[in-house]
Order: structure tokens, then C-alpha cells, then sequence
């Protein structure tokens, strides 16, 4: 069993949330499964000091960046087709919003980049399944934009702490055409009309373990529908 892991880069304000990332290889390697990285051989769309918060004057590509994650193993998007793997997973990060997507500018009426756009939507249309973390389910959601499928999404709940506005995440979801649930950090959305599984992660206030115990979930559900 061969899982495609997403990657935006390196880093939870530029790129994808590293504790996320590696928590995932941790899970794909714990069900037996083998996890593929993949990473676009493009610019990321700006850079953040991670201790100040600052935008820093330089350039950093992505797949350079996510081969850090990956230890040198991670294999370019243009590489990839839903042939090469039996799933897809996308962690979390602002690179979902900022690198794959312009939704941290734009909002839901935003651009997705062509290429992760493709990835997703080839995986659907050949019924593999696909999981998005933390704020991913707006990349999935920007890629089936103005198809028939219609998916369920969950980006959290608005009924525990959370850092960001999860109402109007929610509610950006539903402009594109998907539909939402409330979702506890102990909790993951299944779909399995369209088989793409959606987890908080860390889009709520919770610690590392328990953003561990929800990302297993979440492999353990993309392992059940593989099977």
C-alpha cells in the first residue's frame, strides 16, 4: 500500500505544519503502509521568520523545503499520477492557503495551483481516497470547485477553542460547494460517498498528542477504505 503525502514546503507559516507532516509519515508507517512524498518544484510564496513572525527577503522552493521532511526521498508533482499511489494525504499548514491555494489573500474565491488541482482531482475521479488535515479541506474543496461532487468537510467546530474563525472557514467551504460538520479534535469527518477523510488537527487549541491520536485516526480510516 503506497500513500502519496502533499507537502507545501517546510514550516507551519510558509509551508506545511511539520509536526502534522511527520506525524503522518509516523501513522502511514504504523498501519504497514509505505509513504510517498511529494512536494512542487515551484517558489513558495514568500518566506516567514518562525520565531518573529516577519516575512524574510529571499525565496525558498518547495520541494526543497518538504525534502527536509522527507529526508531527501519526495518526488516531484509532475512525477506523480494516481497510478503511482493507492492514496493521497495533505497535511496541514499555511502553505495549504498560501503555496497550493491563494485563499489566505483571496478567501474561498481564490486560485488553486493546476498541478495539486490535478493530483486531486484524478484521484477522485478513479475512486482513491484522499485525506486532508487541519486546514487541507480547503485545497480539496478549491479542486472539486464547480464539479458534481459534492463532498463533506470538517475544518473543526466552533464549540471549543480554536485559533482561527471556523465559522467562516466553514462557511467558504459551503461557497465551493462542499458541506460541513462540526468536528472535535477527537473526531474525524468521513465520506464515504466520495472517500475523503477530514480531520481538525490543529486548527483547534490541542497538544501534540492529541493531534497524534487524530491524524491516526484519520490513516487508519484512508487504510479501511483502501481495503
Amino acid at each position: 500500500m503506497r500513500i502519496g503525502v502533499l507537502l507545501s514546503g517546510c514550516g507551519v507559516y510558509d509551508g506545511v505544519e511539520i509536526q502534522e507532516a511527520v506525524l503522518t509519515l509516523l501513522a502511514i508507517e504504523e498501519i504497514g503502509a509505505k509513504a510517498v512524498c511529494i512536494g512542487l518544484n515551484q517558489d513558495q510564496h514568500h518566506v516567514i521568520n518562525h520565531l518573529t513572525g516577519d516575512e524574510m527577503p529571499e525565496k525558498r522552493n518547495m520541494l526543497v523545503e518538504a525534502a527536509r521532511i522527507a529526508r531527501g526521498d519526495i518526488k516531484d508533482i509532475a512525477e506523480i499520477t494516481p497510478a503511482d499511489i493507492d492514496a493521497l494525504v495533505i497535511p496541514g499548514g499555511f502553505g495549504s492557503a498560501k503555496n497550493f491555494t491563494t485563499w489566505a489573500f483571496d478567501g474561498p474565491e481564490g486560485s488553486i495551483d493546476p498541478k495539486v488541482k490535478l493530483l486531486i482531482v484524478n484521484m477522485v475521479n478513479v475512486g482513491k481516497p484522499i485525506a486532508a488535515l487541519c486546514v487541507s479541506p480547503i485545497v480539496v474543496a478549491k479542486a472539486l470547485e464547480g464539479s458534481v461532487v459534492q463532498s463533506k468537510l470538517t475544518i473543526g467546530t466552533d464549540t471549543a477553542a480554536s485559533p482561527y474563525d471556523i465559522n467562516a472557514f466553514s462557511k467558504g467551504l459551503e461557497s465551493l460547494g462542499a458541506s460541513t460538520s462540526m468536528k472535535m479534535i477527537d473526531e474525524i469527518e468521513v465520506d464515504k460517498e466520495n472517500k475523503i477523510i477530514t480531520a481538525p488537527c490543529y486548527m483547534m487549541e490541542a497538544s501534540i498528542l492529541e493531534v497524534r491520536k487524530n491524524i491516526r485516526k484519520a490513516i487508519e480510516a484512508l487504510r479501511d477504505i483502501i481495503e
